[in-house]
């Protein structure tokens, strides 16, 4: 699948224009409108992935202007692999904008301020932005702990997944940190789900 997206970024790369702002600012007009429920991107969004993948593989060149467009893309598809490119090279500066997206209206802007920084995405290279930007890190999962959409506790709870699984200490301090505040429904979901399989190699 992603050799097919590759080689349409390819010929993406060989008629467009050469720079890449401007191409950035074309995709723009290629958006369409945006979701109206909270899950369903990859079923009514699935065509802008070439999109994603191109600004995945070029966004560098110009970075702000690519987060400020992956913000816009994550409304109708997502931008959880292409912001992952933007991290690695400004860890802190993408983080910061990460932590004011965790506080957005929009469900899918939230939702990717939390699943562009898991550890172990599917489909993409690991990336340890939630140890090396820890307190940043920390920030964006609380401001989500309670957040009301599934779709973003199960990333959430994801993201806990991970950290057990690299350094259980922070993930269990995370935790620790949360239960000092009153609790919700959803930061309990969240918990369990971000425990389930410390829950299973106890049973076992």
């Amino acid at each position: 699948m992603f050799d097919r997206f590759d080689f349409i970024v390819d010929a993406m790369e060989k008629h467009m224009d050469e720079s890449y702002t401007v191409n950035i600012q074309a995709f723009y007009e290629l958006l369409g409108p945006e979701l109206t429920q909270s899950e369903g991107m990859f079923s009514f969004g699935w065509w802008l992935w070439p999109i994603g993948r191109y600004v995945e593989r070029y966004g560098n060149q110009d970075w702000q202007a690519s987060l400020a467009f992956l913000k816009e893309l994550t409304k109708r598809f997502t931008g959880e692999y292409a912001i992952r490119t933007l991290l690695r090279e400004h860890p802190q500066e993408v983080m910061d904008e990460l932590i004011e997206w965790s506080l957005d209206d929009n469900v899918h802007v939230r939702r990717l301020a939390s699943e562009g920084i898991r550890i172990r995405l599917p489909w993409s290279q690991k990336i340890y932005v939630c140890l090396t930007e820890s307190e940043r890190y920390v920030t964006i999962l609380t401001n989500l702990k309670d957040d009301p959409e599934k779709f973003v506790q199960k990333s959430v709870g994801n993201n806990l997944n991970d950290l057990y699984k690299d350094d259980p200490e922070m993930a269990d301090e995370i935790i620790a940190q949360w239960r000092q505040t009153p609790t919700s429904n959803a930061q309990e979901w969240i918990i369990k789900h971000g425990r389930r399989n410390q829950t299973k190699e106890r049973v076992q």
